[in-house]
């Protein structure tokens, strides 16, 4: 199925990174997020449900204060930070800082700070 196309949509971002390589092994192994090649021979990334596509970028300093701050949902943000850390990253705000939102914050293998977001349970 092809992305939503729509009007203020989030569809694209750029992700600062010192080796490009290990950053698309990093959220592949973490997220599941596909890699591939652009046209211009970049590579890039599809997001886990195909919905947001990027790339890494080289030259950029990492987002490692965070000012825009990216989340990544996830089914179960425990899980989530046993892959973090076994890929390489670092947790930098562990679940509960965000209470009662089930959140935390690692930096990825260039020093950028994102976020991962777990939906509540519904009942």
């Amino acid at each position: 199925m092809p992305p939503t196309i729509a009007n203020g949509k989030i569809c694209y971002v750029e992700i600062p990174a010192t080796d490009i390589e290990r950053s698309a092994a990093f959220y592949h192994a973490v997220f599941g997020w596909n890699i591939r090649q652009r046209g211009d021979g970049h590579k890039a990334f599809d997001d886990g449900v195909g919905e947001v596509s990027g790339a890494w970028v080289q030259g950029r300093p990492p987002a490692a204060k965070p000012g825009l701050l990216v989340y990544v949902m996830v089914d179960n943000v425990e899980a989530a930070i046993k892959a973090v850390v076994a890929n390489g990253g670092a947790i930098v705000q562990p679940i509960g800082a965000d209470a009662p939102e089930i959140t935390a914050r690692f930096t990825d293998p260039a020093g950028n700070v994102i976020g991962l977001y777990q939906e509540p349970n519904q009942e």
